[in-house]
């Protein structure tokens, strides 16, 4: 019995002194999938799934390999060429979001001063939005226009809202339609304002932003030049049989290998270092 009870009175003080101690938030990653449905969407490729863009990169790739077997005649560096190519798809599109983010970057200001030119017109705040398709800067009118579709059909302004938001899959978007929805639900007189200091703002941070990606640019282009480099050397060996022949060899095939992880490896590095703070959606 006392070694039970010395088990017992053990256990006990243990879990007390647990439970004094904050407990880490477990946060929830959002599956692969999403994720790359948020890319489609950050890039403005709204009919292509996620489901899709994978497929997209098997095939390319399976392409890729095929093309510089018949032409190598060694596997080892056809599926080295392969790999590149099943992610030059993804690449593409992270490409296309990142240009998209800096054309709304430069747009989103001009957005606001059109909202707060409308509402101090009279027009409430739905109306503003709809006008928006018609006077807002081209890039942004067919998103606008379907907002005032969506809101025409159903009348519910939150539902055509989370709408907007979803087409735009943008930060700086998430933050003023949730502003703007605020501010529809409280009410106020100071809507004018609110839209006056969040351009100047906006205007600020895109100035700031554009400066720091400038600067980027040297560190990522240094980068990429480094992993491109021996890849383009390779590329010329292979029209040497002697060089097929040593790559096709198992000593070859992970001097192949290990290239490739010191390329990605590397590569990933330097564009951490280099990496601009992202901006995260917020209340989606």
């Amino acid at each position: 019995m006392a070694p039970l009870l010395g088990v017992l009175a053990g256990a006990g003080l243990f879990l007390v002194w647990w439970s004094a101690w904050a407990q880490p938030e477990t946060v929830r990653r959002e599956p692969r999938s999403s994720r790359l449905h948020d890319l489609l969407l950050t890039a403005g490729v709204e009919k292509v799934t996620g489901a899709g863009l994978i497929g997209s990169c098997l095939g390319l790739g399976l392409f890729v390999t095929l093309v510089f077997f018949a032409v190598s005649k060694s596997w080892p560096v056809s599926l080295c060429f392969g790999l590149f190519g099943a992610w030059l798809p993804v690449v593409a599109v992270r490409w296309r979001a990142r240009r998209r983010t800096a054309v709304l970057r430069r747009l989103w200001p001009d957005v606001v001063d059109h909202l707060r030119s409308a509402i101090r017109a009279g027009l409430s705040l739905p109306e503003a939005l709809i006008q928006l398709g018609e006077k807002g800067p081209e890039e942004l009118r067919h998103v606008f226009r379907d907002f005032g579709s969506d809101y025409r059909a159903g009348g519910q302004f939150d539902a055509s809202l989370n709408k907007l938001k979803e087409r735009l899959a943008d930060p700086v978007a998430d933050r003023i339609i949730e502003a703007l929805r605020l501010t529809r639900e409280v009410g106020g007189s100071d809507l004018g304002r609110l839209l006056g200091t969040l351009a100047e703002f906006l205007r600020e941070s895109a100035r700031t932003r554009s400066e720091l990606e400038a600067r980027q640019s040297w560190t990522v282009n240094a980068a990429r030049l480094a992993v491109a480099a021996p890849w383009i050397v390779m590329v010329l060996l292979v029209s040497r049989p002697e060089a097929v022949a040593a790559y096709n060899t198992p000593m070859g095939a992970g001097v192949l290998v290990g290239g490739l992880v010191v390329s990605m490896v590397c590569y990933s590095i330097m564009l951490r270092i280099g990496a601009l703070p992202e901006e995260e959606r917020v209340l989606r």
